[in-house]
């Protein structure tokens, strides 16, 4: 079977990676960690990002079968329904986010019509489920850590990591967010740095250190020999210090707010209010 066409668009604002995934032979397509731009500012949002994934499915004459999301992220919106009603493609995720539903649904007081049973999404994936894209297998495995619904999506020689790993300089996830858990990201990152060295490490985001060039993918060769924060952490205990004495050190990401509202409703907007609009809310917290 010919290998995946894979193709990667960064988003500057964001520093987010998202990912095509096409089956050559079939033209079904997989869209992976889409960017809905959001102006924190003004709350105005646009769509340029998410228009570039269609206008490249487009060109290339495939068909949207999925739309995936490596976790609930905190650092950008997700364009997974503004893609979906234009594509038909279905929305997946891993099944755990129902505990981010949970947890961000009390948070910010969402009521009784916010459902926390996942049902926003089309579909939740088990650890080790097994899906396709076109007639490309594909292996959902939950690697929690950064969040307890992190998924790592596998095909071919390739696998799409979410956060859980960053490129080599600039090391792996923080932990910090509700349901992350240092010990849990070390052994998920052990599962993902098993296979074999070749394998393509699709990234979520890239930071670029230095303003070097974006790296969509990193081998797990690599990532094994010179992945700063898992060279520094060769084992668990000593790892999980490094991440949490990291972790104590990091400022919210500036779209937590807005990002998570929207993202635990599978990229939908909050109902509209009787004026028509839709309003995210910030919790005022004094100390």
């Amino acid at each position: 079977m010919p290998a995946p066409l894979i193709e990667s668009f960064f988003d500057p604002a964001t520093s987010t990676l998202s990912h095509l995934v096409m089956d050559p032979e079939t033209g079904q397509c997989a869209l992976v960690d889409s960017v809905l731009d959001y102006q924190p500012a003004s709350g105005r949002l646009h769509t340029d990002s998410a228009q570039r994934l269609l206008d490249r499915v487009e060109a290339l004459g495939a068909t949207v079968q999925w739309i995936l999301d490596t976790h609930l992220h905190a650092d950008h919106l997700s364009a997974s329904a503004w893609l979906a009603e234009r594509t038909g493609g279905r929305v997946g995720i891993g099944r755990e986010v129902v505990q981010a539903q949970r947890h961000f649904g009390e948070l910010f007081n969402a009521g009784p019509s916010f459902l926390t049973d996942g049902s926003q999404f089309d579909h939740l994936f088990g650890a080790d489920d097994t899906f396709f894209i076109g007639k490309q297998e594909v292996r959902a495995w939950h690697t929690p850590g950064h969040t307890q619904a992190c998924m790592t999506y596998l095909v071919g020689e390739a696998a799409f990591v979410g956060d859980t790993l960053f490129a080599p300089d600039f090391g792996t996830a923080r932990c910090d967010f509700p349901g992350g858990d240092a010990i849990a990201l070390y052994r998920s990152l052990q599962r993902i740095l098993s296979l074999p060295p070749q394998t393509r490490l699709y990234l979520c985001h890239d930071y670029r250190p230095g303003d070097r060039p974006v790296r969509p993918w990193v081998s797990v060769e690599e990532q094994r020999s010179s992945n700063l924060h898992l060279l520094q952490g060769k084992d668990e205990a000593t790892f999980v210090a490094l991440r949490q004495a990291r972790d104590r050190e990091l400022a919210p990401p500036t779209l937590l707010l807005p990002a998570v509202q929207v993202n635990m409703r599978a990229g939908h907007l909050p109902e509209p209010e009787n004026n028509g609009v839709s309003y995210l809310k910030i919790p005022v917290r004094q100390r």
